[in-house]
């Protein structure tokens, strides 16, 4: 749901220069560069500031615009690394002089839902305006309430931005925007309940899920707003973490995991029933914004989530079927045997007990509120291995919460294992306790160890 890298390229420039040739109107650019007129006074109403604080967790604003290694709240300055250069996030704490401190309502609400600075400078849409556009009108002021009067003041001018040409023209994102953002607000769906309508408004608006967990087309475009788009939630890789399929997918989706451990998760980072662990750039976004949900909210985002129909589907999970025992796979069970009495032989199968059994078990069923299972795990289920690839080479943690687990850490084999052994071994785990996932080829391993080590 976080950390997303920036989405301008010359393929967007020329995608919607194209649009723009077909005939953008100039009452379209005018709206593209003013400030709304309505500047609406809001006032310092503790009630108005202590929503804006809960909101701006929900929005995990926190998240981004805080630089690592004990960064002051807010006050910008952490790397996002993208193809096209480093992104620094802005200082938005109410300094005037190097935060927002002069921003009026208007101002503020251009930004969040046009992706416009004050002064008229673009934003790049590692900021998910696309999302935020969707907030409603109450939302925004409670949010503006709580920077402008909730938030301490902190001076602190982070690294500017500098990206090579032609991506350091900003100007051209009035083309990308034209392009590809649908500026509206959201309105429920009169054929969906009450609850189904709180948790579609927080997945698509503030959550902005979407932004990480929804492919990107060739102009880097999320390819879809909500769940009327087939490619919406399917899942998407940012920054060489694979960010998985939401829908309704009994394999790599959410098609076996019930609400209550969608609520878990997010809350602990624990699944109290599949025993699934959040890891990865899902970390940061547990302990930083998703743990500090309220419960009515939680569900809500479970009960409109787990109304998503199967779309995209990978892998599948069938630890006794009947067509297992057809064409020879082995059972959960048999495979468990298998490894305790030396009986398998397939590769990675020796790599698997020596290294990773400990933790995880000869069962692929782990410890719950410790060690992850990898039997039936949707992330090990994924289409996409680049997570799995990474964890194994990078090692990782769960994450830290006030009322989750405590934090459990995976170390790293980049230094014990080749690309050919870990490839093997995920691949074992792919294709074991019933699991049917394709296997990892070594040239993936290979090319995601690259990648990480520039």
């Amino acid at each position: 749901m976080k950390r997303i890298q920036s989405r301008v390229t010359f393929a967007m420039l020329a995608v919607a220069l194209a649009a723009a040739v077909a005939g953008v109107s100039t009452h379209s650019f005018a709206r593209l560069s003013a400030l709304d007129a309505d500047d609406t006074a809001v006032s310092a109403d503790p009630a108005l500031i202590k929503r804006g604080d809960y909101l701006a967790k929900l929005a995990d604003c926190a998240g981004c615009h805080t630089a690592p290694k004990q960064g002051a709240p807010l006050a910008g300055g952490l790397p996002m690394g993208s193809p096209f250069g480093t992104i620094y996030s802005t200082n938005i704490t109410p300094d005037p002089q190097t935060g927002i401190g002069h921003y009026s309502y208007s101002d503020f609400e251009h930004a969040l839902r046009d992706g416009v600075a004050r002064g008229g400078k673009r934003l790049y849409p590692a900021m998910p305006y696309a999302s935020f556009t969707k907030i409603n009108d109450a939302d925004m002021h409670a949010l503006y309430a709580y920077f402008m009067h909730g938030v301490q003041p902190v001076v602190n001018r982070p690294p500017e931005t500098k990206l090579p040409f032609p991506f350091s023209q900003r100007w051209g994102l009035a083309f990308w925007d034209f392009a590809f953002v649908r500026h509206e607000r959201f309105v429920p769906d009169g054929q969906h309940d009450a609850l189904w309508n709180r948790g579609a408004y927080i997945v698509q608006s503030l959550g902005h899920c979407g932004a990480c967990h929804t492919p990107r087309g060739p102009a880097y475009e999320e390819r879809g707003y909500d769940q009327s788009s087939r490619h919406y939630l399917t899942g998407g890789t940012n920054d060489h973490w694979f960010a998985p399929n939401l829908t309704g997918d009994p394999g790599s989706g959410l098609g076996r995991v019930s609400p209550r451990d969608v609520a878990s998760f997010l809350k602990t980072g624990h699944g109290e029933d599949t025993h699934i662990v959040a890891f990865g750039s899902m970390v940061e976004v547990v302990e930083d914004s998703a743990q500090y949900f309220n419960d009515e909210d939680l569900d809500a985002i479970a009960h409109y989530l787990k109304s998503l129909p199967a779309r995209q589907p990978s892998g599948a999970y069938s630890p006794e079927s009947s067509k297992s025992q057809r064409t020879g796979e082995q059972t959960a069970l048999q495979t468990a045997v298998a490894l305790k009495t030396g009986d398998v032989e397939r590769p990675g199968a020796g790599l698997y007990l020596s290294f990773c059994a400990k933790c995880h078990h000869a069962d692929g069923r782990g410890e719950p509120g410790k060690f992850p299972a990898l039997a039936g795990n949707p992330a090990v289920l994924a289409a996409e291995n680049t997570s799995l690839v990474r964890l194994l080479l990078e090692g990782g943690n769960s994450p830290q919460t006030l009322n989750g687990p405590e934090r459990r850490k995976m170390p790293a084999f980049a230094n014990q294992f080749t690309d050919a052994e870990i490839g093997r071994v995920l691949s074992f785990v792919r294709t074991s306790w019933g699991n049917r996932a394709m296997p990892v080829a070594t040239r993936d391993v290979a090319v995601l160890r690259e990648k990480l080590e520039k």
